[in-house]
């Protein structure tokens, strides 16, 4: 099973992640050297500042872009892991061992497989 750790974060975990941004690079490349060596890395992403990238909002009739950063926002989706593991057991193992920021969260989601997918919702 495909399981995403989510990392999310806050303006201030963000800044304290910064502030010690080589520390935080060596221990998830080891991170992520873990993973494959026990054979579960599938991919991982980090994203950029949120400053720059913008929001598109559906709320209304028309779509409507919002540049970052986004201050109604409580928490950032920071980038992500994924995994392909026996149980949610063991990705919330691994999920334990993310290295993140004081005041930083994971979120574990499984990721269906494609044998999942409703009847008749496949594109053609």
């Amino acid at each position: 099973m495909k399981y995403m750790l989510i990392m999310r974060g806050t303006d201030e975990s963000n800044a304290a992640m910064m502030a010690d941004i080589d520390e935080m690079m060596v221990t998830s490349r080891q991170f992520i050297e873990d993973l494959f060596k026990a054979g579960v890395y599938v991919a991982a992403e980090g994203l950029d500042d949120p400053s720059t990238g913008v929001v598109v909002d559906f709320s209304g009739e028309a779509p409507v872009v919002t540049d970052g950063p986004y201050g109604e926002t409580k928490e950032l989706f920071g980038g992500f892991f994924l995994i392909d593991v026996a149980s949610k057991e063991e990705a919330v193992e691994w999920a334990k061992r993310v290295p993140a920021a004081p005041g930083a969260k994971v979120e574990v989601r499984r990721v269906p497989g494609a044998d999942e997918v409703p009847p008749g919702s496949e594109r053609n």
